[in-house]
């Protein structure tokens, strides 16, 4: 098999101190980046997903439902898009980038520079594995993982590496994505 990392939305944002900052966000940049400089050599690519909203429309509220509407985060040309420090982007290949005019919770709605998105991208290059870490595990990792079972991909989600915001959805996410023929290892940050 052909395997390839996609990390999900580590921003500043969805860390701790953003306008969506998640409990353990930080530290799961930090351990993201200890992982890869452990894993030099068994994924065949890495890449990564962020939110990077211009006029998402109703996804975003000033008094926001936190299921379909959102505070404003990740918006474009702000500070809080931005990858968490702690996450070491030489790693990645290629980023994609998702939400400019809408909500998008999966990596696989977003395009790399050069305009593609992500299943092609991978077919390209003959992956048929994909492993997932990230933010957060509830909302767009979870997204992501049913996406990529969806696509025909084996996929697995290190759940060490990821961090959820709430206990409740983080575990309904869990039986949702294993319930898709996703693969769980680990335990949520």
């Amino acid at each position: 098999m052909t395997t390839a990392l996609i990390v999900v939305d580590v921003q500043l944002d969805f860390c701790e101190g953003g306008s969506m900052g998640v409990d353990g966000g930080a530290a799961t940049a930090s351990a993201i980046s200890a992982y890869l400089g452990r894993s030099a050599g068994r994924y065949a690519h890495v890449v990564a997903s962020r939110d990077y909203h211009e006029d998402p429309g109703d996804h975003f509220s000033s008094t926001p439902d936190f299921v379909d509407s959102w505070p404003p985060h990740c918006r474009l040309g702000h500070p809080g898009a931005a990858f968490h420090p702690d996450l070491d982007v030489h790693h990645l290949e290629e980023v994609f980038t998702k939400g400019r005019f809408e909500a998008a919770y999966s990596a696989f709605e977003g395009h790399a520079t050069d305009g593609h998105l992500l299943t092609p991208w991978l077919r390209a290059r003959d992956v048929d594995a994909v492993e997932i870490v990230g933010i957060a595990t509830d909302h767009c990792v979870r997204a992501t993982a049913l996406d990529a079972a969806r696509d025909g991909f084996a996929t697995t989600v290190l759940l060490d590496l990821t961090a959820g915001v709430l206990p409740e959805t983080t575990a309904r996410a869990q039986e949702e994505m294993a319930g898709a023929g996703v693969t769980l290892t680990g335990s949520v940050r």
